[in-house]
């Protein structure tokens, strides 16, 4: 039996409490069954790091609403900057009218871009949504009609970016034919592809980059026709996988090499979550386009494309979004950003997901279900097995010991085959990171024991 922290959640019934129970019903009578519920969690309230249930449980929530509210739930500053900006002006369709915060908004991102500029912003409401841009741009802009996106990873559900998408069978099942154009390759996961050291897992990333110029340019793809190569600096629902280094600047010269354009998708890895505004800048490599949604308005709906400004030279009619830059999601984006600033969370963003991990360095050699520990900032994936030699997946074992988590109190999600991703608000502290990390470790073990 895990003990009760004094410093953390608070449960006070059985989970799924009496409420809860109610509305599961009726969720089970009226909603899509192709939602996926990893627990019975009833959110009614949420403040900072904890969110409250409709029985009064109150919880730890280190899936940040799927690595959504950056800020914490509720952050006053988003709040005001909402409620300022509902009062106002709600809708008038940016693509038909003006808005001002949308110029706004497009400054402050443009500076903060991981690319020089001059740059164009594009808003939509979703990542699904910023991805089609940034797919739809590059063919248009290019001529040309392939592209080339990785196994593991997860672009969105639409039809465009589900066509790049390639995590799980069950997103695709029954849905194609897809949008035709698109080759997928091996993304260097180097906790699954190489068993040496330093050396071998650099080579390894290599080769999954030139396998593009010595395998696909010489047998089945013209370089003259790949418009974009879409990759994911760090891969989220794929397990919380690191790009190396040196991957991404071979991507980066074989792009340049052939006039392919590199899409970075940050919608999950973007805004602060791995201790700089976008994870692709840890390895020194600037994309052509940014694809950016999740957290960047810390809970309201809003996709974002930014490119460098010559190449979105597409006319009016081309693409468009009768809600995207809203002005009330842009009023929560550059509150966001002002939080993210002034309360300095790209750095406590960095300094608590090193403590994290700093703490969690030794779980493969200490709990036989730990394969791998990896991540950057608060991007942290523990991958669960089943054997260590055959790194087996742990799918149920994982699952269970995120079961476990919730009936205690603190909300963590899965990703990948067998993994737990840790994302928590920047907010998060040492002091709350230690709570939840003692639980983890707990469920852990007592996994371990049943097993």
């Amino acid at each position: 039996m895990l003990t009760q922290t004094l410093i953390g959640p608070k449960i006070i019934t059985a989970l799924p409490g009496p409420n809860a129970m109610r509305v599961l019903a009726g969720d089970s009578k009226y909603i899509s069954p192709s939602y996926t519920r990893s627990y019975p969690l009833v959110a009614q309230h949420g403040s900072g790091m904890v969110v409250t249930d409709v029985d009064g449980n109150e919880f730890f929530d280190f899936s940040a609403g799927i690595a959504v509210v950056s800020t914490g739930h509720c952050h006053p500053h988003v709040v005001a900057a909402i409620q300022k900006q509902a009062a106002e002006l709600i809708h008038m369709s940016g693509t038909d009218f003006y808005y001002e915060n949308m110029v706004t908004l497009a400054e402050r991102l443009s500076k903060i871009a991981p690319m020089p500029g001059p740059h164009k912003i594009y808003y939509g409401n979703s990542g699904t949504e910023a991805i089609e841009c940034a797919l739809k741009l590059a063919r248009y802009h290019t001529k040309r009609q392939n592209v080339i996106a990785f196994y593991g990873a997860f672009h969105g559900r639409t039809m465009g970016a589900l066509s790049l998408t390639a995590s799980k069978p069950q997103q695709k099942r029954r849905f194609g034919p897809f949008v035709p154009g698109v080759t997928h390759i091996r993304y260097p996961d180097v906790y699954r592809g190489c068993e040496g050291g330093p050396q071998d897992a650099e080579a390894f990333a290599l080769g999954c980059a030139r396998f593009i110029e010595d395998k696909l340019f010489k047998t089945s793809l013209a370089p003259e026709e790949v418009a974009a190569i879409f990759v994911e600096p760090v891969q989220g629902e794929g397990g919380y996988v690191v790009a190396p280094t040196v991957f991404m600047q071979e991507l980066r010269r074989i792009c340049d090499r052939h006039g392919i354009l590199l899409v970075a998708d940050e919608v999950q890895s973007g805004i602060g979550r791995t201790g700089k505004w976008w994870a692709i800048e840890h390895t020194g490599v600037q994309p052509d386009i940014v694809c950016s949604a999740k957290g960047i308005a810390s809970g309201m709906p809003l996709g974002v494309t930014i490119s460098k400004a010559e190449i979105m030279d597409w006319v009016p009619g081309s693409h468009a979004s009768t809600f995207g830059g809203n002005p009330v999601c842009n009023a929560a984006a550059m509150a966001t950003l002002d939080v993210i600033e002034g309360e300095g969370l790209l750095h406590n963003a960095s300094e608590v997901g090193n403590h994290m991990l700093k703490r969690m360095a030794n779980w493969p050699s200490k709990h036989r279900l730990v394969g791998d520990v990896r991540g950057r900032g608060l991007m942290i994936g523990v991958e669960i097995v089943k054997d260590k030699k055959t790194k087996e997946y742990g799918a149920a074992q994982r699952d269970r010991i995120i079961q476990l988590a919730f009936e205690h109190g603190i909300l963590f999600l899965g990703c990948g085959p067998s993994t737990i991703r840790i994302a928590p608000p920047l907010i998060v502290t040492k002091e709350e990171a230690d709570v939840a990390m003692d639980v983890l470790e707990e469920c852990i073990s007592i996994v371990n024991q049943a097993a």
